[in-house]
């Protein structure tokens, strides 16, 4: 059975490139990079060459990148450090309903240690409105927390127009940049953020291995305490394999950048006609034109998603109903409850995310699968059924 993969926003085949690169150490080059000896200055010199690399990619110091274990621990540590950092000035925290659930849930701890939180609204598209986030910010704030896209639907945030707010108060900005980092063009200065957060498994790196990009003179508090390593800002010997992954991921994705999301603009596009010609009672969800190159979110009106997905993995065609780290959980996503989607069309959600090895031929097999799937489905339903 020819297999179909379309859940690239959940994690990316480790590119055989990205592998070539990371087999020298895990064997040759074993140093502890902490170590003075010539085995551990031969792994340092690794893990800052990777360093200086991606930091060029951003626009940004060498010394203003912190190697993590992956976008929640680098969304937990912009978080929860600089709200600890700046409590002297405030208590006040902004972010957005459709946040990950590594802000959210990091944002809730930070209630119970007696921080207040804002989650500004978003309107049908999924977009958040600058003027919400200025109307929210009082004397007290000390953080703003809106991702750079989201990772449900898709829907691209006016991250520099708040970054430019932020910045005019003298506020701490923090985007979470996982599905935009090595797929969308931009530096750190181009979004005016002083916190970003990202993942090396989101752009054909390995897992396990991500980054907090820390702009020079925030104030933020360690996570992780112990050794000195990152400068003294995350403790813990560094993932030597995976950073060097990571490094040589960013450079593959900078060589190209430009013309793969073109290409896979041309691909969503060409799945998001296709499925509004062949099928009714159907919705795309996310903002029409500002929204990830790769992302197709759709709801299909009286279909269980998870009945679609697990019927669509039976015929080889992988994707998901929005977050990996949350498909388990059967309720209705935050994202589509935030955009104000009924519940009819939001439990029949289906994100498909393409990718560097997704194809035309990929799209056109998807496209004529899905009303069979669907028509199947459907018939099952009695609310269908009492609809025609």
């Amino acid at each position: 059975m020819n297999q179909i993969y379309m859940d690239y926003a959940a994690t990316t085949p480790t590119d055989s490139r990205v592998v070539e690169a990371m087999l020298p150490f895990f064997g040759e080059v074993y140093g502890n990079p902490s170590s003075l000896h010539a085995f551990g200055q031969e792994a340092r010199s690794a893990v800052e060459d990777s360093r200086a690399r991606i930091a060029a990619f951003l626009g940004a110091e060498p010394a203003e990148i912190v190697f993590s274990s992956g976008g929640t621990e680098s969304d937990n540590f912009a978080l929860k450090g600089a709200a600890y950092a700046n409590r002297d000035k405030g208590d006040h925290i902004i972010t957005s309903a459709v946040e990950h659930h590594a802000v959210l849930e990091t944002c809730r701890f930070l209630e119970g240690e007696g921080f207040r939180v804002t989650y500004v609204p978003v309107d049908g598209d999924g977009t958040v409105d600058p003027a919400s986030v200025a109307g929210a910010i009082t004397d007290r704030t000390i953080l703003v927390s809106i991702m750079h896209a989201n990772n449900e639907i898709g829907t691209i945030q006016p991250v520099a127009e708040i970054g430019r707010l932020t910045r005019e108060k003298g506020i701490c900005f923090h985007t979470d940049a996982v599905q935009t980092f090595g797929h969308l063009p931009f530096t750190v200065d181009e979004l005016g953020c002083d916190l970003m957060s990202a993942s090396a498994h989101k752009l054909y790196g390995p897992k396990g291995v991500g980054l907090l990009y820390i702009r020079k003179g925030t104030r933020i508090k360690p996570f992780l305490h112990g050794g000195e390593q990152e400068n003294g800002r995350r403790a813990s010997t560094q993932n030597v394999p995976g950073i060097v992954g990571f490094g040589k991921a960013v450079e593959l994705a900078g060589a190209s950048l430009a013309e793969e999301a073109a290409r896979l603009v041309a691909l969503r596009d060409r799945f998001i006609r296709g499925v509004f010609d062949r099928l009714d009672g159907i919705r795309l969800n996310g903002h029409p034109r500002q929204r990830l190159p790769n992302n197709i979110n759709i709801s299909l009106e009286s279909v269980e998603g998870e009945g679609m997905i697990l019927s669509l993995d039976m015929l080889g065609i992988a994707c998901s109903t929005g977050s990996a780290c949350s498909s388990s959980i059967a309720e209705t996503s935050h994202v589509l409850t935030a955009i104000g989607l009924q519940r009819g069309f939001a439990h029949g959600s289906l994100r498909f995310s393409l990718g560097r090895y997704t194809k035309e031929s990929d799209i056109d097999a998807v496209l004529e699968t899905l009303p069979e799937v669907a028509g199947r489905l459907r018939a099952l339903s009695p609310v269908y059924a009492g609809k025609k």
